[in-house]
């Protein structure tokens, strides 16, 4: 990969620039929206007899591929389960050092980010991140807002009901107000209701560690979408495993209009 300088608070540091990669199908075929439940981070490191944390940490690189390989071929938008409400439930610990972790990839990445046009985003209660990880969130935002190229969405503090739930209120609230007439409560209401407002449907949903279950994930944005399981640990996941989860669904038939 080429390079370029990027600064640092002050200094300056060398950033990879992504080359455009050949996409695996005809860009025709080609998915708008991947989203991922990135799952198996404690099976991996249980395999190794290491603890959970090594799979969270070992997972940050697959990670990095994913969002190069994503960018290279054009993907429009990446989302990335990477905390879930359900979560907050683990042991504090653990907690503890996922949120550490979520800091360090913001603030260790966002220079190769904005490099690449890289726009970040997020969906959830985000309110409920710790303030030192929410503030790093929220500038990463802000830094790369105006960028054109692949839309990273991060899924923290996140759950579809709770979204739903979220846009429910809100429209009830527009039309107490007389801004919204009850009838005109559409799916595209819905949709600019939600979170993810402005992000394209998911068109491919991948979920690792064999799991079958969606998990309260996009439940609105994947109703459409093509569910691909892998045995593959989200720790050892790469760009060939995106590859053929996009093979898989560019030869699956489809009943759903084109958009």
């Amino acid at each position: 990969m080429a390079r370029a300088d990027a600064g640092n608070g002050g200094r300056r540091k060398s950033v990879p620039i992504w080359p455009t990669l050949k996409p695996p199908v005809p860009r025709a075929a080609m998915p708008r929206h991947v989203a991922i439940i990135m799952d198996g981070n404690g099976r991996w490191a249980r395999q190794r007899g290491l603890v959970r944390i090594r799979g969270h940490e070992a997972g940050v690189e697959a990670v990095r591929d994913v969002v190069r390989y994503c960018g290279q071929t054009h993907v429009q938008a990446l989302t990335l389960y990477a905390f879930s409400t359900e979560n907050w439930q683990r042991p504090r610990k653990e907690v503890q050092y996922l949120m550490r972790l979520l800091k360090r990839y913001l603030v260790e990445e966002l220079d190769e980010l904005h490099a690449n046009k890289v726009r970040l985003t997020s969906i959830g209660g985000v309110h409920r991140l710790p303030g030192d990880v929410l503030s790093c969130l929220e500038k990463a935002q802000t830094h790369t807002a105006g960028n054109s190229g692949l839309t990273l969405c991060l899924a923290l503090s996140y759950g579809s009901h709770e979204e739903l739930l979220d846009a429910a209120r809100d429209l009830s609230a527009q039309a107490a107000r007389g801004d919204l007439a009850p009838e005109r409560i559409d799916a595209a209401a819905v949709e600019a209701a939600l979170h993810s407002a402005g992000i394209p449907p998911v068109d491919l949903l991948i979920r690792t560690a064999g799991e079958r279950r969606v998990s309260n994930f996009l439940l609105w944005q994947a109703c459409d979408a093509f569910f691909h399981v892998t045995d593959t640990c989200w720790p050892n996941f790469r760009r060939a495993d995106v590859a053929e989860a996009i093979h898989a669904l560019a030869a699956a038939p489809s009943d759903v209009e084109p958009r």
